[in-house]
């Protein structure tokens, strides 16, 4: 009884101290204090002002490119891991395993390693760092776990299927369009979300391939707020709401995977 007791407030105590910075976040975005901690009373002129046009015009930018970064970076990514995820599936083992390898050295590499060293080959390559580079940074770390996240749904699917396919007269296209597709599809979607979290947190990959054309992400631009000596207040109703956006979208995504299991 008294283990129970303590594994349940080790439980709860983890994640009081995970989700208590986000819910004092969501909090003090009800107030008008400039200050974080000072409550000045309910208010949600923080959000209005936060959609005014103009009156942030940075700040929105610099979202405008995040989700724009994010959604380009992930939709690739997830294309190219899902082909490489099959193509390491279908390897030899000693092979396979070989690869596997390979595709974890960036995961486990600092992503300050990673973002030296985009940056040296965009430098030696002669491309000029912006918006395109950023892109490719970012397709460049998200692939490997996109990899991780359908290699699962591989494993697990009877690869008799697509022999089967192959035999009853579809092509190779056909028989991946039709049987592998659906079989891996929940782990590309797990994937994609994966890289879009993965794109828009990202900050030190990001900050050695912006190069110097005014371009900002979230990441960047909370860095140079933060230098300044402050935060801007939007940033507490901004960060509220993309937090009960993925939330809500994940409960979505797993409602509906548990859904298809009882199914």
């Amino acid at each position: 009884m008294v283990k129970r007791i303590l594994c349940q407030g080790y439980l709860w105590l983890l994640l009081l101290l995970l989700y208590a910075p986000i819910f004092l976040i969501m909090i003090y975005s009800f107030t008008e204090a400039k200050v974080l901690g000072n409550w000045t009373g309910f208010s949600t002129k923080l959000y209005s002002s936060l959609f005014v046009s103009g009156t942030h015009h940075s700040l929105t930018n610099a979202l405008l490119n995040t989700l724009s970064i994010a959604l380009i970076a992930a939709t690739a990514s997830t294309l190219l891991g899902s082909v490489t995820a099959i193509g390491i599936f279908n390897l030899r083992s000693r092979a396979r395993k070989a690869i596997s390898f390979v595709n974890n050295i960036p995961i486990l590499n600092g992503d300050i390693i990673i973002g030296i060293s985009l940056f040296l080959l965009f430098v030696s390559l002669g491309i000029p760092q912006g918006y395109i580079t950023v892109v490719l940074a970012h397709i460049t770390f998200c692939t490997p776990y996109v990899v991780l996240s359908v290699l699962p749904r591989l494993k697990q699917m009877n690869p008799n299927i697509y022999e089967a396919a192959l035999d009853l007269g579809a092509t190779p296209m056909q028989a991946l369009r039709k049987v592998i597709v659906p079989e891996i599809l929940p782990g590309m979607i797990s994937g994609f979300m994966l890289a879009v979290t993965l794109s828009i947190d990202d900050f030190a990959v990001t900050v050695f391939t912006i190069g110097n054309e005014g371009l900002e992400t979230l990441s960047t631009y909370i860095y140079a707020d933060a230098r300044k000596g402050g935060l801007t207040p939007e940033l507490r109703p901004l960060s509220t709401i993309i937090f009960v956006l993925v939330l809500v979208l994940l409960v979505i995504i797993n409602r509906r995977a548990s859904k298809k299991k009882e199914e």
